[in-house]
């Protein structure tokens, strides 16, 4: 029977293609392929295969004479600079024998090099081969091009992220606006779920198809027959190209196996997004501590108190960084589990409990302690390995996760998440009592510059809101503003006093980002300046103006579904106003005992048995297919999951039904600060394809 851990074991089968071919080789990756390696064993996987180096792909680097063999690990379409890219390191260097991988398929590089044909063989790649020759400078060395779809890393036993397409996200009005702009008046879209792959931009429809590849081939290694089910515009896209991509027919005509993919948009629900009621110790953790460079979802993990190095501004410099992709050490593995999916105190008493059992493993001289666990108790218990080199290598892994839990823990920041926990309940309260202008009034009083006189010493860090904190709190609201109580002054009364005050609240947040002494990542985006010397009062408040523009769209994301259009309960009195996920009604929907249709979840058509069932039940009773026909079901959600998602689906199906199979995919895991980066910074119609 296939189980989740088929498709977790696809990832390793497609580097095993890869590591077969880089004995005695230089192997050069570009970010995005090393970022799934980082989760399949990393480069230590490449040097036991025999490769010589690993280097990354780019121009500035090159091989000396003694270095014949070079292997080219790429997640971009073989054009424009990526070639460069290649042409450039194989001249200056002496290659013999050059194997490119490129995740993206053959058929994409027809389409990106606007061939419609179908066509025998492999083209593109033969003629590439044969540039790789001229650049070495001899047309009888060996040169070789493949296509491995290595896009997948297995985060954890029920995750699979795809670094090569994180920045996908799906489209907003205003994306919907600049589609239009480009289109004759009478070929206009009404709405984003109009839209259709053939109107989307060359770069995002390339970028679509190589994902609908990558699904395809992961379920052609799994013997997968699929059904498709979508919510949102962007999944319908995507389960779409997966329908009718050309392989996928026969491959369902003969494949054994049996699962459900249920494709849902992320901005199906921002609020779970942007939220701090998560209550888990991953999501911390991701906001905390600095990304790895080049990574987008592992974090930097500082190693020093783990040796006898006294802190210097040097030190960060000195000592490699650890991380949370521990794939060596089983029992690191299982404490990742547990962090991941658990909720923040079950998480830091595990982290505590492994340390133990390990110190005692070690005989170590460790003293138990009950009851609160605390960031310093976990650095003493770690320091204590520092005295055995082999206690340090055998739970090395173990340690790089307590070392991310305490760092985390003792963050100065990290009151302020609690923070932003209260002003949200505070909000979802005051949704249900007052009109949207009244609430969004609310957020006035916290946009004061940081170290004001009237910040009742309690600033700097602490738990007070500094910019990227009142953009999510903004983010939360605004994806909530349905829900508000209407008012009783007439629309354009409404309208003009919600400007009103969207201008005042565009003054005082451009006036906060403008004081800042220091910018963060997500400012530096929005702004487009690297530090405060260059950030003036018109660009930060252009960058505000065109954030709320962006804004006012986001309570119309669930306007075309007919049954899940909320994700706010309001308060009866009794119980307290909550914010209900969307995973969880879709999930709740899918398990229903009742099995009833639910409109939203829209079914993909597999092809001409579909239609005729579609045709019969006119006449007769046909029953279509549901998500819950299969022992296996897929979630993937396109444009992000957060860890408490992850929580959230294991105890929906520990309650509802117990022994289903599910397996979350997603684009990327997500920290509160994405989403912001990804709605207001991101180029989401022209993806980065490396052309």
């Amino acid at each position: 029977m296939l189980t989740t851990e088929g498709f977790s074991c696809f990832p390793l089968q497609m580097w095993e293609k890869v590591l077969s071919k880089v004995k005695k080789a230089v192997v050069f990756m570009d970010d995005k392929c090393a970022e799934a390696l980082h989760w399949c064993g990393g480069a230590a996987a490449l040097f036991e295969a025999g490769a010589k180096n690993l280097k990354q792909f780019s121009s500035f680097e090159a091989c000396g004479v003694n270095e014949p063999k070079a292997v080219f690990v790429v997640s971009t379409v073989l054009k424009g600079r990526t070639v460069d890219i290649m042409k450039d390191i194989i001249s200056l260097s002496h290659f013999q024998y050059c194997v490119v991988f490129t995740t993206v398929a053959h058929s994409v590089h027809l389409l990106a090099n606007n061939v419609t044909a179908e066509m025998e063989g492999n083209p593109v790649f033969e003629q590439f081969e044969e540039k790789l020759c001229e650049w070495m400078g001899n047309m009888n060395y060996t040169a070789e091009v493949v296509h491995v779809p290595v896009v997948f890393a297995p985060v954890s036993q029920q995750l699979l992220l795809t670094p090569t397409f994180s920045h996908l996200f799906p489209l907003l009005l205003p994306d919907l606006e600049a589609i239009n702009a480009k289109r004759p008046e009478k070929k206009r879209f009404g709405s984003l779920i109009d839209i259709d792959i053939h109107s989307l931009p060359a770069e995002l429809q390339i970028e679509i198809k190589s994902l609908s590849s990558a699904l395809n081939s992961m379920f052609e290694a799994t013997g997968t027959r699929e059904e498709s089910f979508t919510v949102g515009p962007m999944s319908r896209i995507i389960a779409g190209e997966l329908a009718n991509h050309p392989q996928a027919k026969n491959r369902r005509k003969t494949a054994p196996n049996k699962a459900s993919i249920i494709f849902v948009d992320r901005t199906m629900d921002l609020t779970g997004a942007v939220g701090h009621h998560g209550d888990n110790l991953v999501e911390k953790i991701l906001t905390v501590l600095k990304p790895l460079p080049g990574h987008v979802t592992d974090i930097q993990v500082d190693m020093l108190e783990l040796t006898s190095l006294q802190r210097t501004s040097h030190s960060q410099t000195t000592l490699a960084p650890g991380c949370l992709a521990q794939t060596q050490s089983s029992a690191a593995r299982s404490l990742w589990e547990a962090m991941l999916t658990s909720k923040h105190k079950e998480g830091v008493m595990e982290v505590r409990r492994q340390l133990v059992e390990a110190a005692s493993k070690e005989k170590l001289p460790i003293k138990m302690s009950m009851g609160r666990v605390t960031p310093e108790q976990l650095c003493t218990y770690m320091k204590l390995f520092r005295s055995s080199w082999q206690a340090l290598e055998s739970h090395c892994g173990v340690l790089q996760l307590g070392l991310a839990t305490a760092q985390t823990l003792r963050d100065p920041g990290l009151p302020r998440w609690d923070a932003c926990l209260a002003f949200e309940r505070l909000l979802l309260q005051a949704l249900g009592d007052s009109d949207f202008p009244a609430v969004l009034r609310q957020l006035l009083p916290l946009m004061k510059p940081r170290g004001g006189d009237d910040s009742s010493g309690s600033r700097f860090g602490k738990d007070e809101c500094g910019p990227d904190e009142l953009i999510l709190l903004l983010i939360y609201l605004y994806s909530l503003a349905d829900e508000a109580q209407p008012t009783d002054r007439d629309a354009e009364e409404d309208e003009e006093e919600l400007e009103k005050l969207e201008r005042e609240l565009i003054g005082a947040l451009t006036l906060v980002i403008t004081q800042e002494t220091d910018l963060s990542p997500l400012l530096q985006k929005l702004t487009g300046c690297a530090n405060p010397g260059e950030l003036t009062t018109e660009r930060a408040h252009s960058a505000v103006e065109k954030m709320f523009k962006t804004l006012r769209d986001l309570s119309h994301t669930r306007d075309h579904l007919k049954q899940l259009r909320s994700v706010y309960t309001a308060s009866d009195g009794v119980h307290q106003a909550t914010y209900r996920p969307f995973l969880k009604q879709i999930l709740e929907e899918v398990f229903h005992p009742d099995r009833h249709e639910c409109p939203d979840i829209e079914h993909m058509s597999g092809g001409l048995t579909d239609l005729l069932k579609t045709g019969f039940s006119m006449f007769m009773k046909v029953s279509r297919p549901h998500p819950s026909d299969n022992p296996l079901l897929l979630l993937f959600l396109v444009g992000g999951v957060t860890p408490s998602e992850l929580r959230l689906v294991k105890e929906i199906v520990t309650t509802h039904k117990p022994g289903t199979q599910v397996l979350v995919l997603s684009t990327r895991l997500l920290r509160p600060t994405d989403i912001p980066d990804l709605l207001f910074t991101s180029q989401r119609l022209l993806p980065d394809i490396g052309v």
